[in-house]
Formats: C-alpha cells, structure tokens, sequence
C-alpha cells in the first residue's frame, strides 16, 4: 500500500465511522422517526370506525419504534371498498398507511363480479379492535318492531355499498330467513345511514355493530329508541339474550354455512389492514404496537367509556388466520353468497 493510499484510507476512515453511527442511531430511532403512520377511515366522520381510529391514533404511535404521528383521513365510498382499492394499488408498501373498516369488505373478494387485482387474503392484517355481533335496528316510529314483521312487510334499511356489510347482511337474511328487508343503498357512511333512520327516510339499518352504536348514539338502547329484530354473530351477544340469532334460526346445513361465513368476520370486528407484501420487519412492528396500544390502560379506559364495553382485540396474525379459513370455504357457499348480492339467483 503507497503512502498515498494509506493517506487516502485514513482520511475516509472517519467518514465511514460516522455513516455507519448515523445507520445505528437511526435503526435506534427506528423507520417511524420523522415519518407519519397515516390511517384511513372506510367511513364517514363521527361513525364507529372512524371513533376507533382516532382512539387508537392517539396511542399506536407511541409503541412504534421512533413515536411516529398518526393523523387520520376519512375516505368513505363504496361501502369500505375505496379504501381497500387504494392500499391495493396505490398506498405505499412500507407501513406508513393503513385501513381502518367495517367486516363488510372482508367479504369484498367473495361477492364482487368486478375483475379485481388483487385477494382479501394478500392484505397485511394488523389486528382488529373488537368481537362484535351486528343486528338490524328498526326506528321507535316504525311498524316493525319484530323479526315476524320484516318478514310480513316491507322493511327499508339503509346501506353505504354494494361491498358494506349494511347491504350484504339484510340480503342473506332475506334469503335464509325470509325476511322483506329493502335495502335504500348509497348513504356514504354510518352517521349518514343514522340521520336517515332518525328522519323517517328508513325504517332502520341492519349490520349495527353492537360496538358502533354505543359509540355513535349511545342513548339509542336505553331510552328505546330503536327496536332490535335478529342479531348476526357466532354466538349472542350476552347483553343480548333475548333477540333472536340468525345463526340458531338457519334450517339447513347449507344456511349455517352461509350464515357463518357472514358472521366470521364480527369475530374480527373494525380490522386495521395494510397493503399486500408489507416487509416482515414493518409488518411485526405494526402488529406488536397495535396489541400494545390496546393493552395501554389509558386506551382501555377511553374504550370503556366509548362504548361501555373493554376491547377484545384480535392479533394480526391471528386475523390473517381467520381470513385464509374464511376463503377456504366451499366454492359452493361462496358462489351463493355472489348470486344473493348480485340478485343473480
């Protein structure tokens, strides 16, 4: 070595010294320092999804290795389905946006007839705030006040999308349990479907999730605002022992299977997703810091006081889980399921 390449390598020495600190102190820091975690609500303000993501916007980023802020945009449309385009195609893959939902585009994949680019199971589950049920409400004004009167009269309920569980459900129960209800879709998110029952231009909505109306007009229930007809879930809700569940009224096998495969996703209630092929490394830091928010006594307090009720939050990987086994339902159940939404039976 010339005393001119010794000379050389001295000097670049330090250099290369203090890039490589720069790279320890930012893995120190970790990827979040100085960028932001952005969650986009598939909803409209004020709606349940959209309380849960501020709640938890409040408390994720601290658990995130360099505390990132975490604003929250809400993006209604389609019934959640706009959101789940945009982390398919156009978010970035690096962790730095994610979904908030309703269950209905979980089922998105198994009813569309839209060619679609991607698979509900490629998303990246990061957890899910709750276990829910849902269950159609009827307004105080309106005849029906039973399960027996939606199936003797026309019921509207309104809906916000082909792919939002407020459209899907109310159709399976049409199909499996005979019921009237019309669905009034288009409304752009939960508040709008609620202003729209307390005016009159409904008779209620299906698909309230226990969670989201406690949280969106808690006095509705106490004061007797709303009737309950039928509550979809795996099983009742203890709260709510004496509405009836879809599940036990289903007759037949095939109804059980289709009727569970609707109810699956409430075991994942308001899921928090992330686009496709997510590193592993961003992937393992999302899901570790949303189990840790929701395990954040200040958070739980503040959920105990939205909705009166702790969260019984579901893990990422376990949600991933949940959903593979969903899809891997017979084609048989998955093509009823198409026909009914599409009114192609």
């Amino acid at each position: 070595m010339t005393g001119f390449t010794r000379l050389a390598c001295a000097a670049a020495l330090p250099a290369a010294l203090m890039a490589a600190g720069a790279a320890q102190a930012q893995s120190a820091d970790g990827f979040y320092k100085g960028k932001q975690l952005q969650i986009f609500v598939a909803g409209s303000a004020g709606g349940g999804i959209d309380l849960g993501a501020r709640l938890l916007s409040r408390f994720i980023g601290k658990y995130l290795p360099g505390n990132p802020a975490v604003p929250v945009q809400d993006m209604p449309g389609a019934g959640g389905i706009r959101v789940l385009e945009y982390l398919a195609t156009v978010a970035p893959r690096d962790g730095t946006q994610i979904g908030a939902f309703a269950t209905g585009p979980l089922l998105d994949q198994m009813i569309t007839t839209r060619q679609l680019s991607y698979k509900t199971t490629d998303f990246t589950a990061v957890g899910a705030l709750e276990k829910d049920v849902s269950f159609c409400a009827t307004w105080n004004t309106s005849p029906v006040k039973t399960l027996e009167d939606a199936r003797n009269r026309v019921t509207t309920v309104g809906g916000t999308g082909a792919g939002s569980s407020t459209d899907i459900e109310p159709m399976v129960l049409n199909d499996v349990l005979g019921t009237k209800l019309k669905v009034i879709s288009g409304y752009p998110g939960t508040q709008e479907t609620i202003l729209a029952v307390e005016r009159g231009e409904v008779d209620g909505r299906c698909a309230f999730g226990w969670m989201s109306l406690n949280a969106s007009k808690p006095e509705w229930l106490p004061k007797k605002m709303v009737s309950l007809l039928v509550q979809i879930g795996l099983e009742k809700h203890p709260r709510l022992p004496d509405v009836p569940l879809a599940l036990d009224l289903a007759k037949t096998e095939a109804d059980k299977q289709l009727m569970r495969v609707v109810a699956t996703p409430l075991a994942i209630s308001r899921p928090y997703l992330a686009p496709p092929a997510l590193p592993q490394e961003r992937t393992a830091e999302l899901r570790k810091a949303f189990m840790a928010a929701l395990a954040d006594p200040e958070f739980r307090a503040d959920f105990r006081k939205m909705t009166t009720e702790d969260p019984e939050p579901t893990d990422g990987a376990t949600m991933q889980k949940l959903l593979a086994d969903m899809y891997s339902v017979p084609q048989s159940v998955q093509d009823r399921l198409r026909n009914i939404v599409n009114n192609t039976k």
